[in-house]
């Protein structure tokens, strides 16, 4: 990384390189060139990666058909959130009004602006399309949760036919704050349905159910990033307590890999883990962090370190590197993190990985997901003025990254524990096939999800594949923020979690084989997506930013800043075309009073007579010209 020197030494501008070791710094420069990097050169570059024959293909193809057609006809009337999720898909106004509500629940601090919102919204939804749209109970439930109190109700056909207008007597009748509760009873309703307990002695007594007993799992503290000192030490608090109430659930003799794990968010240990104050992190995260791997250790169990937005990959890294080289956990293989394949960069972290553990000698835990933060990446380089993206613009682009990534981490299970997160049947078989039959690794899917996909390949009597539940642990307050980012992700229409269950799409476009999307969409990124600068159109540029979170970036801004340091600046009064002289006043640089830029030469009384001397008969003259002329 690259830090701020000191500025009693040199200009706070200047930066120095303190990052990894030397063997592995063209590693990181090579993770860095591809920040926000060309899209199609990403892509082209990837697929050389993929390497699958004709036959190949058409064996994963037809497998995930079959797993498909299994899910189809096996899952029943359980339901559950895949069905919600196809009933509100965001292609719904009904969706968009549950989006739109969750969403701003996460920033309404008052009552009465909440039922302003629900009048708003709820009221004008035509939740009689969805009233028995669904066999699933909890689908019904929920939908009568939103309205009403969290029961099902039954109304006759005429109340169903108007329900709009039904709604709006029952608000004038009832009053927001009873459609209020009803609402956050309905978010409890699909809480339960994303979240494995609101303790981790809540949710390890629901691990234990019998349906649960073929997966492992690793457990996630839900909260946001930590903004103050005392958030980052109470979540610090909650995971060290969730590890001993994990640990103590071990039996002796299971591996690391197989038992159960956490999962930590670095945002959530330290209020300012950011690129900017790396040596902070350093100095106070770091030792968080290695005290929690360390006590996960002493139970033998692994502990993963989420992936979060781009911008904190760089500084990630470095905790991560910093954390895997204590001595304290030599010999110990349960410390791991997470890639995102929807960043350019995934498939050079990757390489940077192999290149650590086998510095180490010790392997490291990978989980490799597609990404959640999608809507804000793109968001973010836009308001930025960045040159690119840092994710894929395409979906089936992040899906050839996934297979990639997927191929390097099973090529490297000597040095790397692949973790393989999906709920798409397509990449599943994929990665089997990849895998050539050596099952060195497990799957992951999220808890409330999957578990009709995954029961058609996990235990004796299937495939017999490993399976980790990622399950989310904490209070519905915690859980509000960690549901919009979940239906974001899986509420599209397009979303594999959707389709899935509805027979109106055919097996075919579910498991389409993205190698073969991408060369027909010729690699290019989504034309509805255009690149920051040319957001406003043709007629107007976006402002130009720079990336402040790209070492390299800053690394070359460090260095121009430090040439143009060394001239020595000079303003002094300019009349008539000449420069004239004054009293001397050096100019201090505001970030440190210490540092004098330059000197400052003030006018005089007698160069002031002297400019206005020339002004006063020249200003009626240039007064009377045209604006155009005066431009000109």
């Amino acid at each position: 990384m690259y830090q701020p020197a000191d500025p009693a030494a040199v200009s706070p501008a200047a930066f120095i390189f303190t990052g990894p070791p030397p063997r592995l710094d063209p590693l990181r420069s090579a993770i860095n060139a591809l920040y926000v990097a060309d899209e199609t050169r990403c892509v082209e570059a990837l697929l050389t990666q993929v390497k699958l024959d004709t036959a190949a293909r058409q064996r994963i193809h037809e497998r995930a058909a079959g797993l498909v057609r299994a899910v189809r006809i096996n899952r029943g009337d359980k339901g559950g959130i895949e069905a919600f999720l196809h009933q509100y898909d965001l292609s719904s106004q009904e969706g968009m009004v549950l989006m739109c509500l969750a969403e701003a629940l996460l920033r309404i601090p008052d009552a009465e602006t909440t039922d302003k919102l629900i009048r708003d919204k709820i009221v004008n939804g035509d939740w009689a399309e969805h009233l028995g749209a669904s066999s699933s109970l909890f689908v019904n439930a929920s939908t009568w949760g939103l309205m009403l109190t969290g029961k099902i109700i039954q109304l006759d056909q005429g109340v169903e036919k108007n329900l709009s207008n039904y709604m709006a007597r029952l608000v004038a009748r009832l009053g927001e704050p009873v459609i209020r509760t009803a609402f956050r009873q309905a978010m409890r309703i699909m809480g339960h349905q994303f979240v494995m307990g609101r303790s981790i002695a809540e949710a390890l007594k629901r691990a234990r159910d019998n349906e649960q007993r073929a997966y492992r799992h690793s457990y996630d503290m839900l909260g946001e990033a930590a903004l103050t000192a005392k958030d980052a030490q109470r979540y610090f608090e909650a995971y060290t307590h969730a590890i001993d109430a994990i640990g103590n659930t071990v039996e002796r003799g299971t591996s690391v890999f197989a038992a159960p794990s956490i999962s930590v968010k670095l945002s959530a240990l330290h209020p300012r883990c950011e690129f900017a104050q790396q040596q902070r992190v350093m100095h106070e995260l770091v030792p968080r962090l290695r005290a929690l791997a360390e006590s996960a250790r002493k139970y033998g169990m692994g502990l993963t370190v989420d992936a979060e937005e781009a911008e904190r990959l760089d500084i990630t890294l470095d905790v991560i590197e910093a954390v895997y080289r204590s001595p304290s956990l030599d010999g110990w293989e349960g410390f791991g993190l997470a890639v995102q394949a929807y960043q350019k960069r995934a498939i050079r972290v990757i390489d940077w990985l192999i290149a650590l553990a086998a510095s180490g000698k010790r392997r490291i835990p990978v989980r490799l997901v597609k990404g959640a933060y999608w809507d804000s990446e793109i968001k973010r380089s836009q308001e930025r003025g960045l040159e690119s993206y840092p994710v894929f613009t395409r979906k089936p682009s992040t899906d050839v990254s996934y297979l990639a990534c997927a191929r390097k981490l099973l090529v490297a299970r000597d040095v790397l524990y692949p973790m393989f997160a999906t709920h798409n049947a397509h990449t599943l078989m994929s990665i089997l096939e990849m895998s050539a039959g050596d099952h060195g690794f497990e799957f992951q899917r999220l808890h409330g999800m999957g578990e009709e996909l995954y029961s058609e390949v996990v235990g004796k009597d299937k495939l017999a594949l490993n399976c980790r539940v990622y399950a989310p642990v904490g209070s519905h307050e915690d859980l509000l923020p960690y549901l919009v980012r979940r239906l974001l992700e899986n509420g599209a229409n397009t979303s594999f979690v959707n389709r899935i269950i509805d027979d109106n799409v055919p097996v075919e476009a579910i498991v389409a084989d993205p190698l073969a999307e991408v060369d027909a969409l010729t690699l290019k990124p989504h034309p509805r997506i255009p690149l920051p600068k040319d957001i406003y159109g043709e007629d107007r540029h976006n402002s130009s930013g720079m990336n402040l979170f790209d070492a390299a970036a800053l690394a070359k801004l460090a260095a121009e800043m430090q040439t143009a340091m060394q001239r020595e600046w000079r303003a002094a009064p300019v009349v008539g075309g000449k420069v004239l002289s004054g009293k001397a006043k050096p100019s201090l640089n505001p970030a440190d009073n210490r540092q004098t830029v330059g000197m400052i030469y003030e006018a005089d009384a007698e160069a002031i007579r002297r400019a206005v001397d020339i002004a006063v008969p020249a200003q009626p003259s240039w007064d009377a010209t045209p604006a155009v002329k005066r431009a000109e």
